[in-house]
């Protein structure tokens, strides 16, 4: 329930509070003063985008500021979702600066659009002339149904299943696709596997051929230096083993004369050791080298067909080469179990689409069991608010599964006896579409938890009982909701709990709107304007008082 509005510098607001009263609200003025001004103001509350030109006073920001009591409607865990705390007393605040960049908050924590959209779903419910345009469409017909019905469980349930065989259906086509793609390319990839196949690479096998390969080719050359160390070292007549004995000799006999000499002479033995197993591993390296041909030509061969396979693959090492093979292997696998596996993907999306059919018939039972009640409720509406012959018909058809189910409804409507129902949009004039759209509210107020109900002159085209009527069930919605209606009736404004007049002040150099909340005696006044104008006659005073006595 809305427990305080609080508009400043917004559009010709400069500054307004309203306290409605729990039940039966209603706003009068003259066309022009700033009525529906309100309900914009409201709709930013309710996460409407705003604009620069709704600020009054450039030099400061607009601030919208609502207070709702919410204690009754189950809230708690929609705050959670969205991390905002939770107060039983509800401030959602706006702010738009003169650029038209607005700031949202909620119990002073900054917050979307998207949520304020989803929580003004919960807390208001504001009809305009906008949305009984939107009656015409299929989509809120729809919807009205539903509410009717009261089959959220079963919508629920529905598009949770919908949304699986959706899930299903893509994957199926995804595989068909892929199938398709994969067929093309199959033989191809099926060639290169069984070259790299056949190939047999190893990892590391590029760099110790290539570097047999250099010694393989380089043999000769090899040997003859191989062949050169080891006669400096051991072979020749005057090779360094020989020399270094000798050296070795010359300071064992001064040895005597100071132990610097038997030092250096026990170095000398120790490089005689390292040199005599130097020229060992020399003789085991030249028996290595040899000549061949044959296994040059080995190892070129190797190398080129590497060499080649990177080069088509645009790689630089086996290991890169040997993770396309083992992707091409997976490809070649997956051509030999996609048609399994797309078997099994249509069994899963046909299985998901027989649930969701499940669910959309159960959806269906909902909705079609209530079409007898709605079209009796409204034409009684219609005829109490002076339309006596005036009918609703559901038309029902089939359809194929979609989000909102597997049926295409559509509301069809005739104000006149003898005249086949037929489209809204085409079958109803101004007024008449006002008070279907009533009427449809009327029989919605008790199916919702919508602390709020808005009308904005949804009156227009009616008067006399037909007003007094339409009055009578404002009154009865009000006592389980908080109603606030806009209205130049004064059969209607005679019924309110609170009565708030919106006038233009023109007192300063500026126009702007202000509204106040009249006691009796202007209430009386104002119900009696609206009945006989400006100069109202004592006869409209007296209706006036009628009416809200009556």
């Amino acid at each position: 329930m809305l427990q305080s509005l609080s508009i400043e510098n917004y559009t010709l607001i400069k500054q307004l509070r309203i306290s409605p009263n729990k039940q039966l609200n209603i706003i009068t003025g003259e066309t022009g003063a700033g009525k529906s001004i309100m309900l914009g103001a409201l709709g930013l509350l309710l996460g409407n985008r705003a604009e620069s030109r709704v600020v009054f006073d450039e030099s400061k920001k607009c601030i919208i500021e609502g207070v709702f009591n919410v204690s009754a409607y189950n809230l708690s865990e929609l705050f959670e979702e969205y991390d905002i705390d939770y107060e039983v007393e509800c401030i959602i605040r706006r702010e738009v600066n003169a650029k038209g960049k607005s700031r949202a908050f909620v119990n002073d924590t900054p917050t979307t659009l998207e949520f304020l959209k989803v929580l003004g779903l919960r807390l208001m419910d504001i009809h305009s002339q906008h949305e009984t345009l939107r009656l015409s469409t299929q989509t809120y017909q729809l919807e009205v149904i539903d509410i009717l019905a009261g089959n959220a469980p079963q919508k629920s349930a529905y598009q949770t299943d919908f949304k699986a065989y959706l899930e299903k259906r893509k994957i199926h086509k995804d595989l068909i696709e892929e199938g398709g793609q994969i067929s093309k390319e199959a033989d191809y990839n099926q060639f290169l596997f069984d070259e790299l196949d056949k190939a047999q690479l190893q990892a590391d096998e590029q760099e110790a051929l290539e570097a047999e390969l250099a010694k393989l080719e380089h043999a000769e050359e090899i040997k003859t230096k191989l062949n050169e160390a080891l006669a400096l070292a051991d072979q020749s007549e005057f090779n360094i083993i020989s020399m270094l004995h000798e050296l070795k000799n010359a300071l064992a006999q001064i040895g005597s004369f100071g132990e610097e000499y038997n030092t250096l002479k026990e170095r000398i033995e120790s490089v005689q050791i390292e040199l005599k197993d130097i020229v060992g591993e020399l003789e085991t390296e030249d028996g290595k080298v040899d000549v061949d041909p044959q296994r040059t030509l080995e190892c070129q061969e190797r190398l080129n067909l590497i060499y080649k396979l990177q080069q088509k693959h645009q790689v630089n090492s086996n290991k890169e080469l040997i993770e396309i093979y083992e992707a091409l292997g997976d490809k070649v696998l997956r051509v030999s179990n996609l048609d399994e596996a797309i078997e099994e993907a249509k069994k899963a999306e046909d299985a998901a689409y027989a649930k969701a059919q499940k669910s959309a018939a159960s959806l269906t039972k909902s909705r079609q069991s209530v079409f007898e009640q709605l079209t009796k409720q409204v034409s009684k509406l219609l005829a109490s608010l002076g339309m006596p012959n005036a009918s609703l018909t559901v038309d029902y058809k089939s359809a194929e599964l979609s989000t909102s189910g597997a049926d295409n409804i559509e509301l069809l409507f005739s104000a006149n006896k003898g005249i086949a129902p037929s489209n809204l949009a085409k079958a109803a004039s101004g007024g008449e579409f006002s008070r279907l759209m009533f009427a449809i509210k009327y029989i919605l107020a008790d199916k919702t938890a919508l602390p709020t109900i808005v009308f904005d002159e949804i009156d227009t085209g009616i008067s006399g009982e037909i007003a007094l009527k339409m009055a009578e069930m404002m009154q009865e919605m009000a006592t389980n909701h908080q109603v606030i209606t806009i209205t130049h009736l004064p059969q209607i404004a005679a019924k309110c709990q609170a009565h708030y007049y919106v006038y233009k002040d023109e007192s300063e150099a500026t126009t702007s709107s202000q509204i106040k909340l009249l006691n009796q005696e202007e209430r009386l006044t104002e119900i009696a304007q609206m009945i006989g104008g400006k100069q109202a006659s004592s006869t409209a005073y007296d209706s006036a008082r009628e009416l809200m006595e009556g």
